[in-house]
């Protein structure tokens, strides 16, 4: 073949910001009820909304939501399982006013909670059907209230007949998760948790006697986080606790007894940044089939009924979520390396599990041979008192059939920080990470110290430590990219978003930074003042990232890149959505006005009506776009014409 040469970035490539959101779809939770397999689809080219699909036992796939309707829930403001279904009919939560409606067969959604004090002030998730209604969390913003202070998260009883009030169930602890009824109604199971925990920290697992009120700690309590409680039809309760350090499976029966249902050195639980995620199934026969993340990739798992467990010979790396569909079957929404989410049945009555496609992934416009698979990798780091250790990251080299870099260049590194921070990078398909690695650039997405995935001691490095563990694992991984001949040492660009942000904001503020270029989609500049500004679930994060504020303010303004713009060298784009409860809009404007004063160069957009993440299509298209543009310009390479990218203005930028 012959080899056309061009410098890295500016490949002529199929993978476009237009290609990126063409026909794309966030698949999320899925459901089975009866023959019908149901799941979400977040839509960029319908304004982000969330659309329910339902696969009848005929194959046709239908749409239920009515135009105009968003089956997506504010509670955390992180959402997650805003919708539950039962015998054909589906209740969801409607984003534009946090209300919950009921959807017939053959109908049209019917509000089924009362009009709230405030409007979008009652906010419902993670539901369960009961035989008179649905037990839900609730999240409660009161029309006096202040702030994060006197928001109420609360377990409610929504009655069958929509005109009655809800009933509270739980109230009390700061927060509340995964509501489920025992098999007889008789008992409640439900997580609970308080400041200055996060769910990933410390949490309960409580049974409550619905005729008595009583409640039964089954587990959890400081320095144990416990998750996806499910009730058996023994009565028995299985539960996720990373007691030994690893989220792993145990069981709870009547008499008090926990025993280890599973013995992991790999994490089957995720952090539970949105509610209702869904990582094992029990089978009929009693065999549970899991999901476990291991070394950086995520798989599928089976622990038998005898006791003993096996890896599955699947070829999914990134499994979202996993439904019994069937006395020996299971559905899953999962990905490969070299192909985004899908929705499947895998069946397991047979020698091998066979695996059934019900919502293909999207075909994009690369070979399966010209796809940059990630590669895991561990390098050296420290966490600033000279400690050494090892740190995880996911590298993606550059790829494209028919082109490679001019005789002697090596690739510009894009160092990609995922959110969180207590999260992890996603060996999956991404064509927003192609959108790169097909034009020559290389990425390496960091798994730092605190990220999920690599037990609870991985996770906890970031305690105390955030702005420091996570930015020295951020140059450990382009330094050691760069000493290992595989990137170019003098091209190191980082970008992040959120949390991720933040990260790319403090390491740009070393005065030892490599990075001769960053990217800042919505991060934190000032921690003094998302410690004062931000939503009830995270209002006390920091206590743990950080320190408790006021007490540790120095520290506070210490790792708060605002304060050290001084320090700035390398220019910075700066993304930015307008209505973000998350990270206010004031904190990027911080950070832009003072590079503007400093005159470091800074491109800044604001992308009106986006909240935390981008949703809609248009805005999607022109962030990756003007990062592009804003790399080219301090790069020096040259865009291809084809494409008639918008060039984005970078203030202060000369060549």
């Amino acid at each position: 073949m012959t080899i056309t040469e061009l410098p890295f970035g500016s490949w002529p490539t199929p993978v476009t910001s237009e290609s990126v959101v063409s026909v794309a779809v966030r698949l999320s939770e899925v459901r089975v009820d009866g023959a019908d397999v149901y799941w979400s689809e977040g839509r960029p080219t319908e304004g982000g909304r969330t659309q329910i699909v339902r696969r009848g036992a005929d194959g046709t796939g239908t749409d239920l939501l009515p135009e105009g309707m968003d089956a997506r829930t504010a509670v955390h403001e992180y959402g997650g399982a805003a919708w539950w279904v039962a015998d054909g009919v589906v209740w969801f939560t409607n984003w534009d006013d946090q209300r919950v409606y009921r959807l017939e067969p053959g109908g049209v959604p019917v509000a089924w909670t009362p009009i709230p004090a405030v409007p979008r002030g009652d906010r419902y998730a993670d539901g369960v059907f009961a035989r008179d209604g649905v037990v839900a969390v609730r999240e409660r913003h009161p029309a006096d209230g202040r702030g994060a202070v006197d928001v109420r998260n609360e377990i409610v009883r929504l009655r069958a007949d929509p005109s009655s009030e809800p009933e509270v169930l739980v109230s009390g602890p700061d927060f509340v998760a995964a509501p489920r009824l025992s098999p007889d109604g008789a008992s409640l199971a439900f997580l609970s948790w308080d400041h200055p925990s996060m769910p990933w920290d410390d949490t309960l697992l409580r049974v409550r006697d619905l005729a008595t009120s009583t409640d039964t700690v089954v587990a959890g309590g400081p320095g144990e986080s416990v998750l996806e409680p499910r009730w058996q039809s023994d009565g028995s309760l299985l539960f996720l606790s990373d007691r030994s350090g690893w989220w792993n499976l145990y069981r709870w029966t009547r008499g008090g007894a926990v025993a280890p249902v599973s013995e992991l050195d790999a994490e089957i639980g995720i952090p539970a940044w949105q509610l209702g995620s869904a990582r094992y199934a029990v089978l009929d026969d009693g065999d549970i089939v899991f999901a476990r993340w291991r070394d950086g990739y995520d798989g599928l798992g089976m622990r038998r009924a005898d006791g003993s467990v096996i890896d599955l010979d699947l070829p999914f790396s990134v499994i979202t979520a996993v439904e019994r569909a069937g006395s020996d079957s299971i559905v899953v929404v999962a990905g490969t390396p070299t192909a985004e989410f899908g929705v499947y049945r895998i069946e397991f009555g047979v020698s091998a599990p066979r695996v059934e496609t019900l919502r293909a992934p999207r075909e994009i416009a690369l070979g399966v041979a010209e796809i940059s698979v990630p590669e895991p990798i561990a390098f050296p780091s420290e966490d600033g008192s000279g400690v050494r250790r090892t740190a995880h990251a996911l590298f993606y080299p550059p790829v494209r059939s028919g082109y490679g870099g001019p005789s002697g260049e090596l690739p510009p590194l894009l160092v990609v920080i995922h959110g969180g921070p207590t999260s992890h990078a996603l060996p999956v398909l991404s064509p927003s990470i192609q959108y790169w690695t097909s034009r020559g650039f290389a990425v390496v997405d960091v798994n730092y110290g605190g990220s999920t995935g690599y037990g609870r001691a991985y996770r906890d490095l970031l305690k105390g430590a955030w702005g420091v563990v996570d930015v020295a694992d951020c140059i450990a991984a382009a330094r050691w990219l760069g000493e290992h001949g595989r990137v170019d040492p003098h091209r190191l660009a980082i970008r992040g978003g959120s949390a991720g942000g933040f990260t790319t904001l403090a390491a740009l503020t070393r005065t030892d930074s490599p990075f001769t270029a960053g990217a800042d989609h919505y991060g934190v500049a000032d921690l003094e003042a998302l410690a004062a500004e931000t939503h009830k679930f995270e209002s006390r994060y920091l206590d743990g990232l950080i320190g408790e504020y006021p007490a540790e303010r120095d520290v506070y303004r210490d790792r708060s890149p605002i304060h050290h713009v001084d320090r700035f060298r390398s220019p910075l784009i700066v993304l930015q959505g307008s209505e973000d409860p998350v990270v206010p809009p004031n904190q990027s404007q911080m950070i832009v006005d003072a590079l503007r004063t400093q005159r470091i160069p800074v491109a800044y957009l604001v992308f009106d009506g986006e909240q935390h993440g981008f949703r809609r299509a248009e805005n999607i298209r022109r962030a990756l776009d003007a990062e592009l543009s804003f790399y080219s310009q301090v790069f020096g390479f040259a865009l291809p014409p084809e494409e008639g990218i918008e060039p984005v203005d970078v203030e202060n930028l000369t060549r």
